[in-house]
C-alpha cells in the first residue's frame, strides 16, 4: 500500500474543527458525502429487516441460516477493483449512475423475496455490488481533492457514511413494524430514487 506522510501542526480539536472547513470548501466533498449517505442507508435498509424476512413465513429459517445470506453480499468486494480503476480514467460519473440504477433495480427484486428465495439472492448481491462500486468511486474523487488532508476527508465522508446506515436502520425496523417486507422495500426504493435524482443534479453540475 502506498505510504503518505501528513504532518499538521493542528491539535485534536483544530483538526475535527478543519473537517468542517473542507466541507465548506469542497463541493465533490459534500455532494459524494451526502450520496454515501444516501447508499449506505440503504444497505441499512435491507441488512437490519432482512432477518425479521428470514425467520417469518414462508422461510422460518434458523439463525446459522440466515447467517449464511451475509456469504452473497460479500460479492459487493467484486467490483471494488474495477470501480476505482475507471474512476481513475474519468468515468466516475457515469459508474455513479450506472450504480444508483442498478441499486433501484436491485429493490424490484427484493420485493419479490418474500415469495422467491432466487430474487432475494439476486437482490442482494446487486444491492452490494453497486454500493460497493458507488463507494469506491466516492472515495478516490473525495480523496483527491487533497492529498494532504486524505485522514481528514476520510472521517467526514465516513461520518455521515455511517450516520446515513444508522438512519436507515432505524427507518427499517419502523417500516418492518408497520408496513412489513412491502414497507421495507418501499423504503429503499425510495432512497434509490432519491439518490438517483441527487446523482443526476450533480451530473447537471458537472460533478
Amino acid at each position: 500500500l502506498p505510504r503518505y506522510h501528513q504532518p499538521t501542526s493542528l491539535h485534536y480539536g483544530q483538526l475535527i474543527t478543519s473537517i468542517v472547513g473542507l466541507f465548506v470548501r469542497h463541493k465533490v466533498f459534500r455532494q459524494r458525502s451526502l450520496l454515501g449517505s444516501l447508499c449506505f442507508a440503504m444497505f441499512s435498509v435491507l441488512w437490519t429487516s432482512l432477518a425479521f424476512l428470514l425467520s417469518s413465513e414462508p422461510w422460518s429459517f434458523n439463525d446459522a441460516t440466515i447467517g449464511l445470506f451475509g456469504l452473497a453480499g460479500a460479492a459487493g468486494a467484486l467490483s471494488a477493483r474495477s470501480a476505482g480503476m475507471l474512476t481513475d480514467r474519468g468515468h466516475g460519473q457515469r459508474l455513479t449512475i450506472i450504480g444508483i440504477v442498478i441499486l433501484l433495480l436491485s429493490w424490484g427484486l427484493l420485493g419479490l423475496g418474500g415469495r422467491s428465495l432466487v430474487a432475494l439472492l439476486a437482490g442482494i448481491v446487486l444491492l452490494d455490488l453497486a454500493l460497493q462500486a458507488v463507494h469506491i468511486t466516492n472515495m478516490n474523487l473525495v480523496f483527491s481533492l487533497d492529498e494532504a488532508a486524505r485522514n481528514r476527508l476520510n472521517s467526514g465522508y465516513m461520518f455521515l457514511y455511517f450516520l446515513g446506515g444508522a438512519s436507515g436502520s432505524l427507518a427499517s425496523a419502523a417500516a418492518y413494524e408497520h408496513y412489513s417486507w412491502t414497507g421495507v422495500v418501499l423504503l429503499g426504493a425510495g432512497l434509490a430514487v432519491l439518490a438517483l435524482l441527487y446523482s443526476g443534479l450533480m451530473l447537471i453540475g458537472g460533478h
